[in-house]
């Protein structure tokens, strides 16, 4: 089975968007849909509320035939059109639900069905970001995030450190009933090899001691970082280069902050996790989990 997982940086601007870079946006969709992934994980949608007009929903059926979807939007009194996930899934796979608010509520789910706000207990607007999607099949739950960003100055980071204990505890919650398998963007280069600059970088958001600790804790509570236990010591593999500076891909100065991790009992079936290619695009790059489940 194969999962992917992208943060997208608008989903609107990959659809409809007209300048160079909603065209390098459609080639990485491309690449992805060409993998032919069971499940795609999609964060920092920036879709409204209400979820997308017709005219995203046309192209959205012209960039992934075959794809089933839910998605969950930033709402009151959380800003509008900010954060957001989406996930999509082969309309031939059966079952599948979402979940909401840990395991226990749950909605079946049809095309284009909004699945509820996950409430997880994090503070400020968190929990109206539209941050979680969680599914449930027979074998397994699959999660995706958007980690809130600790922000320029490290503003948001006791915040964040909050979101890093409710998440965690959302996830073993979860893990307790049945495997869980979760990715996306959790804005943390948790080791000093997950970064091309670790020693000029560990008063930035995404690499403070106190993010490392929290992705630590989460790894601790029962799950494995599948990229680092099948490639141990492999450094130079990144999954985001920021997008402002100018030469950033070009010197390969990124960092790792996109994960697939699944509950421990799960590793032993993890046959590929790593990062496809997303060319000249700068941001984020999709990575991508094969299990033999």
């Amino acid at each position: 089975m194969k999962f992917i997982s992208w943060n997208i940086d608008s989903l609107n601007a990959a659809l409809t968007g007209t300048s160079d870079r909603s065209e390098l946006t459609r080639d990485v969709i491309k690449t992805i849909t060409d993998e032919k992934p069971d499940f795609i994980a999609i964060q920092e949608t920036k879709l409204p509320e209400g979820g997308m007009n017709a005219k995203q929903e046309a192209a959205f059926e012209e960039a992934f035939p075959g794809y089933a979807y839910t998605c969950v939007s930033s709402a009151p009194p959380a800003r509008k059109g900010y954060a957001g996930t989406m996930m999509l899934y082969r309309k031939n796979l059966g079952t599948i639900a979402a979940v909401s608010g840990g395991s226990d509520g749950k909605i079946s789910l049809g095309d284009g069905l909004a699945a509820e706000l996950p409430v997880i207990g994090a503070p400020d607007t968190m929990d109206s970001e539209g941050r979680l999607i969680t599914l449930e099949t027979e074998d397994f739950y699959f999660n995706t995030v958007y980690t809130p960003n600790a922000g320029d100055g490290l503003k948001r980071l006791s915040d964040r450190q909050e979101w890093d204990k409710c998440y965690t505890e959302y996830l073993k919650k979860l893990d307790a009933k049945k495997p869980v398998i979760a990715c996306g963007d959790y804005n943390c280069a948790h080791e000093e090899i997950d970064l091309k600059n670790p020693d000029t970088n560990h008063n930035s958001a995404g690499f403070t001691d106190e993010e490392r600790a929290g992705f630590s804790n989460l790894l601790a509570a029962g799950f494995s970082d599948t990229f680092r236990e099948l490639h141990p010591g492999r450094g130079g593999l990144y999954s985001w280069w920021a997008q402002r500076i100018r030469q950033a891909k070009a010197n390969n100065a990124g960092w790792r902050i996109d994960y697939f991790l699944v509950s421990n009992r799960l590793m032993p079936k993890v046959t590929r996790s790593g990062m496809l290619s997303s060319g000249p695009r700068a941001d984020h790059c999709p990575i991508v989990l094969e299990l033999d489940i």
